[in-house]
């Protein structure tokens, strides 16, 4: 049974930002199962926990009662995609990754930086507006 909550009204389901973010850590999580066991609470843990970190701060951010608010939380997730691009390289200098995890985590990261990178610079033009 899958998690449903009947409140629709939660504001990050309209975000196509939260929606890429949730698809990238479940790619994340898809990707990592075949990772050693010696990586497990290393880079397995780091990697799941900054991709789960994306729509999680996208989430609370949407949130919050202010662009402001929601701005820095945008950031915070912003950071996360950061952190897990640079684990996925060294998870790839590694060999950890075959090329099959490699273009799957390519087509969803991508429309994800690019989605957060616009909703970031459409809060920040309403913020500095203010």
């Amino acid at each position: 049974m899958k998690w449903f909550r009947e409140d629709r009204q939660r504001p990050h389901h309209r975000l196509d930002a939260w929606r890429y973010g949730r698809d990238f850590a479940l790619v994340i999580y898809q990707v990592t199962r075949h990772f050693p066991k010696e990586e497990r609470y290393t880079l397995t843990a780091q990697l799941r926990r900054a991709a789960v970190s994306i729509p999680s701060n996208i989430a609370e951010g949407a949130a919050r009662r202010t662009s402001k608010d929601f701005l820095r939380f945008l950031y915070n997730a912003r950071g996360s995609l950061e952190e897990v691009d640079t684990q996925l390289e060294i998870a790839s200098e590694l060999d950890l990754l075959s090329a099959r995890d490699i273009e799957l985590l390519q087509k969803t990261f991508d429309p994800l930086s690019r989605t957060l990178t616009g909703l970031i610079r459409a809060i920040q033009r309403k913020t500095d507006a203010h």
